[in-house]
């Protein structure tokens, strides 16, 4: 230890996303109205706060009321208020219009914004109130005491090339010893996936579902859309086997955001979810918004979908988990910005009484799931009525609406009580168990990349503003060569060359006709998808070095 770099905090928090940066706000306020001096450190891997951040998004401003009592709504970099809210069902041409929203997917009083504009304001405020954010450090692996409870955190090692050897400018990483550790990384982070994986946290629990969402901002010509229009699509492309939609979401200064949503359960090893995108915006009733305009900005998320049934215990001996880490995201209405920091700051509030008795065990953790699952909390009240929502569309598109219908009328119990389900890996069929038309064989050669409306993923990538150094190990990792050539290739079709938004995966194939997984790392999103969709667990997503990935302005 003695050539490591040690830090000491009393409250370490990874992630600066709206979950962490709450947590961090909250707990700030707290302890300087009890008048106490502790230290939090707030880190992040992105290259600044709200470069990693990408959402629809449509949010609900209540929140920040709560959050910043003392903070006028108009110095909160909202975008518009929604003033048109429809659904449309798409067919192949035509779209008709729902006369009605269903339940829990109305937008009153509700605003367009930018998650990575909102996250770089929340971070502001945050350091004005005396919170510790350094960004552009990579949190790779859990620190552990003798006794195997969690210690802090360890940056990654830097100066290590692809090979794994030490270079000339190699540097250890840092341990960060900290008292408290929240983790607030976002959907399927890794020490969460470690943390949750290590002391069993989904026993007993449903698995968490996840779902891929494609977005694209562009500027569009005046009179395209209004500032606060908002149209949510279902149908076309996706079929009944497969759950999701699209959003259109009007801004100022003439811009719109679209994008596409897929859960990840789908049976289909060759569905596309990018292409699909693609595909979905050549619709007249979404082509219209687009007509003459510029791509901006593209980017790729992964969000937890699978609700109250498959939060995990939320705590262990000097851990929390928060946000999207947890999986706090209401579904049907595709929210959780609001949930993220209403747990940040239950988690908070619970850091304060461990601050203050100098207790971060189990039995004083257990607090902050008592704050969750409060039936009088705003976090139980939005997830319990709908526990089993998206369980049941796992059976297919008209056993979902079933299921939904009977739990509309029993409180969200439905007519079957708790639902289970499985994750999305298992649901990837093998080419030859497959039922069905293929993607391919359902699109033909659609889209028909014009670069105009319809972009490639290089392209798109290309709009993300990713970066990735060269010189450092591939955070992307086979965990078994040799059966993933035998299975996930040859018996799956490789379904990573399909599922991935950015062209990570590629399939090469030789003049004798083997086939062999190259990866592109460069391109990752960091969406994580790999790490959730792979049948059998067959690649592993790591951390790359901080600095390293997406660089979105508005997303």
């Amino acid at each position: 230890m003695s050539n490591v770099d040690v830090v000491k905090t009393d409250i370490l928090i990874v992630g600066g996303g709206p979950a962490g940066l709450a947590t961090s706000i909250r707990l700030a306020d707290l302890l300087k109205e009890k008048g106490l001096q502790k230290r939090i450190l707030l880190i992040d891997k992105g290259s600044s706060i709200g470069s990693h951040i990408i959402s629809g998004a449509v949010l609900k401003p209540e929140v920040f009321k709560e959050l910043l009592p003392e903070v006028d709504r108009s110095e909160i970099p909202l975008d518009a208020a929604v003033k048109e809210d429809r659904i449309f069902f798409l067919s192949e041409k035509k779209a008709f219009r729902l006369p009605f929203h269903p339940p829990y997917m109305g937008n009153k009083a509700n605003y367009t914004a930018s998650l990575s504009a909102i996250c770089r304001f929340l971070a502001q405020k945050a350091e004005e109130k005396g919170v510790e954010i350094y960004s552009g450090f990579s949190v790779s692996e859990l620190l552990y005491d003798n006794s195997g409870k969690v210690s802090g955190a360890k940056t990654i090692d830097t100066g290590i090339d692809h090979h794994g050897k030490r270079m000339e400018n190699f540097q250890a990483g840092t341990h960060i010893e900290a008292s408290l550790t929240i983790l607030a990384e976002g959907s399927r982070g890794s020490l969460s996936k470690e943390l949750i994986n290590k002391f069993k946290l989904q026993q007993g629990r449903n698995p968490q579902l996840y779902s891929l969402g494609c977005k694209e901002l562009w500027k569009v010509p005046e009179g395209n859309i209004a500032p606060g229009e908002v149209y949510h699509t279902m149908g076309y492309p996706l079929n009944t086997r497969e759950f999701g939609g699209g959003f259109i979401y009007g801004l100022s200064e003439n811009r719109v955001v679209v994008g596409l949503v897929v859960g990840l359960d789908y049976p289909d090893p060759t569905f596309d979810t990018h292409n699909a995108f693609q595909i979905w915006k050549t619709h007249p009733q979404v082509r219209r918004f687009l007509q003459g305009g510029q791509l901006l900005e593209y980017g790729a998320k992964t969000l937890p979908e699978g609700g109250f049934y498959s939060l995990p215990k939320l705590y262990t001996d000097h851990a929390l988990l928060v946000g999207d880490s947890a999986g706090f995201l209401a579904m049907p209405a595709l929210k959780g910005i609001h949930l993220a920091i209403h747990s940040g700051m239950a988690a908070a509030e619970t850091a304060l009484l461990a601050l203050e008795q100098n207790n971060f065990s189990e039995s004083m953790l257990q607090h902050y799931e008592k704050l969750v699952y409060d039936p009088q909390g705003r976090i139980y009240k939005e997830l319990y009525p709908v526990r089993n929502f998206r369980q049941g569309f796992t059976r297919g598109l008209f056993a979902g609406a079933f299921h939904f219908a009977t739990q509309l009328i029993s409180g969200g119990a439905g007519c079957c009580g708790k639902l289970s389900a499985h994750s999305d890996s298992e649901a990837t069929q093998k080419l030859k168990d497959f039922k069905g038309k293929t993607f391919k064989e359902r699109f033909g050669e659609k889209p028909e990349f014009d670069k105009v409306i319809c972009f490639d993923k290089v392209t798109d990538v290309y709009y993300s503003g990713v970066n990735h150094d060269e010189e450092q190990p591939a955070h992307l990792h086979v965990n078994s060569p040799e059966t993933f050539n035998a299975i996930n290739i040859h018996e799956y079709g490789a379904p990573c060359q399909y599922y991935c938004s950015a062209e990570v995966y590629e399939i090469h194939t030789d003049k004798n006709g083997n086939k062999e997984l190259r990866i592109h790392a460069e391109n990752c999103l960091h969406c994580k998808t790999c790490d959730i969709k792979e049948p059998a667990g067959g690649i592993t997503w790591k951390l790359p070095n901080g600095g390293n990935g997406p660089e979105y302005k508005y997303m």
